[in-house]
């Protein structure tokens, strides 16, 4: 028994010797320098530009995490004001209360990163029925800042689709003859309560405000353009097949970015408080629509992607020849980025994180365009 005690330990020294011996000659090849980070694929983006904007919508309904790496800002989807027959009885988050906790906690890994919370109006008489009374837009914007101060979280950002309006047809939803005046009263109520410490915002339609019958449908963006930091223009959807949905220019759509950028322009709004909407999804009709990561995953056979249309500087899919949908892609979205920059606006936004590839690409293409050096 000695002797196989000796065999093993001086088996063991000389394990120890080859291990070193290899361990020595794989460092003597390695080209680590102390102190010099090891390049990654992602080594070419450009350094944050103080002031400009790469926001993303993140939603209460998906399970994604986002990559906080390049955004600045997060709109997490939705809050709602509750009203109860008529009267207001608070705020609430939609969906799972650890969804919202697990973004909060991506300002731990990007302290820069800015997260805004996201209010909608999809039950019934929501905004409409709160803006009218001076007791609820206070009490709505005193809870706002609350919530604000409890999450740690840095700002509010309004989706009210739209003043004069409602998609449900709810005839409580909606009044046309105030809705408009009442979204001023409700914005500069914010403004006052939030300070000037935190963000206010608001997801902007393609025109000014319109008059109707009644009274006025959309936003005032004249009359809020002193309350808010900037406006997320949802420069998409603005058409669907056979046209283009976010086109650059295309005269023959309902609208396009450039149409909608001049309407906040003429209104006055500032260029630098303008954040260009866009869409991580293909708009094939109003009620159809698919996602960037699915349209790479069409049947070859059948669909064709990254068609290009020249005048509208816009990419779409094509079914067995026939226009299928408009959408973005890595150059469209690097062409936006660079019209934006020239316009003097603040960045670009887009709708929804969910919606990018498993590498990031839309996402990546947003960052870039936005902070690269303006031509």
């Amino acid at each position: 028994m000695p002797a196989t005690g000796v065999v093993n330990e001086n088996m063991k020294k000389l394990l120890f010797v080859v291990f070193t011996l290899l361990l020595f000659t794989t460092c003597e090849k390695d080209d680590y320098e102390t102190g010099v980070k090891a390049p990654d694929k992602d080594s070419n983006m450009p350094e944050l530009v103080e002031g400009r904007v790469a926001l993303a919508y993140v939603t209460s309904w998906s399970t994604v995490i986002p990559d906080p790496r390049y955004l600045t800002n997060i709109n997490y989807a939705f809050a709602e004001p509750y009203m109860e027959g008529g009267a207001y009885k608070g705020i609430y988050v939609l969906g799972d209360e650890n969804r919202f906790r697990q973004i909060v906690n991506l300002k731990k890994a990007n302290p820069n990163l800015s997260i805004s919370i996201s209010f909608e109006n999809s039950q019934g008489e929501g905004f409409s029925q709160l803006a009218k009374s001076d007791e609820y837009r206070k009490a709505f914007a005193n809870d706002c800042k609350a919530f604000l101060q409890k999450w740690g979280i840095d700002g509010v950002d309004m989706d009210w689709e739209f003043p004069g309006l409602s998609w449900s047809g709810d005839p409580n939803a909606y009044d046309v003859a105030v809705d408009v005046a009442n979204h001023v009263l409700l914005m500069r109520q914010l403004r006052e309560t939030l300070g000037n410490q935190y963000l206010l915002t608001y997801a902007g339609y393609c025109m000014d405000k319109q008059p109707i019958a009644g009274g006025w449908r959309y936003i005032d963006i004249a009359a809020v353009a002193s309350y808010v930091d900037f406006v997320n223009i949802m420069t998409y959807d603005l058409d669907a097949a056979p046209h283009h949905q976010s086109a650059l220019y295309d005269p023959s759509a309902a609208s396009d970015c450039t149409r909608a950028v001049q309407a906040y322009l003429d209104a006055g709004m500032p260029a630098n408080k303008l954040v260009l909407g866009i869409p991580f999804h293909g708009r094939h009709s109003w009620t159809e629509a698919i996602n960037y990561k699915k349209i790479l995953e069409l049947d070859t056979r059948s669909y064709k992607i990254d068609n290009w249309d020249n005048a509208a500087s816009a990419p779409y899919v094509t079914y067995n020849g026939v226009y299928y949908c408009g959408y973005d892609n890595e150059k469209s979205i690097g062409m936006k980025g660079d019209w934006v920059l020239g316009k003097g606006m603040k960045g670009l936004m887009f709708w929804d994180y969910d919606g990018d590839d498993n590498q990031g690409t839309l996402r990546k293409a947003v960052w870039r365009s936005v902070m690269k050096s303006k031509k």
